[in-house]
């Protein structure tokens, strides 16, 4: 997967709690497993109308939010089923990092082992940030490695994250690329079991 160093670019404040994952992405958008195309499903209930018009009320639907690139939302997104299809819709329409106060943890599995960077960061300044998104600027900095978060008015803001996951985005490693990182080992493994139990290697 691409990895995450550094990213720059408009965010979007999307200030509801509890998003779960089929407003996300909904059902009928799930008969895929590519992760191609899945953008145009991203929050389509929000985004359109029964007919299938853009509700102009909508931020993403914005003029000024397009091409948002992080997304600044409420509590426990991505809570609801466990559906990979999720992260994958994000990225496919350009979302690359989430802010919010909690996230529902198998959506923050999903979405590390694909590259997209979830922050979690006390309300107050979650609403901070989602204030300088409603404003002129929209554009933010985003720096893993530093753990910053640089808004319009350069305020910096700096969040936690588990050192696992954050080597994991930097370097682009997901469970497959883990795995690989130790192929000499396990090369040397199966040499060894082959030396040692020939029938089971048959």
């Amino acid at each position: 997967m691409e990895p995450f160093d550094r990213l720059e670019g408009r965010a979007a404040p999307l200030p509801l709690a509890n998003i779960d994952t089929d407003q996300i992405i909904p059902a009928q958008f799930l008969k895929t497993v590519e992760r191609k195309g899945l953008g145009k499903g991203l929050f389509y209930g929000l985004r359109f109308d029964g007919e299938g018009r853009p509700r102009p009320e909508f931020v993403l639907n914005q003029p000024a939010y397009k091409g948002a690139s992080l997304l600044i939302t409420g509590d426990n997104f991505g809570c609801g089923s466990s559906r990979e299809h999720a992260p994958w819709a994000l990225m496919d329409f350009g979302v690359r990092c989430v802010i919010a106060p909690s996230f529902a943890d198998i959506f923050f599995g999903n979405a590390v082992n694909n590259g997209l960077l979830l922050i979690v960061m006390p309300e107050a300044e979650v609403e901070a940030l989602s204030a300088e998104a409603r404003g002129g600027n929209h554009v933010f900095s985003v720096d893993l490695e530093a753990q910053t978060v640089t808004a319009p008015s350069g305020t910096v803001f700096r969040f936690e994250i588990d050192p696992d996951r954050k080597h994991k985005l930097l370097n682009g490693l997901d469970p497959i690329g883990e795995s690989l990182q130790h192929v000499g080992e396990i090369d040397a493994y199966e040499a060894a079991r082959r030396l040692q139990q020939p029938w089971a290697a048959a």
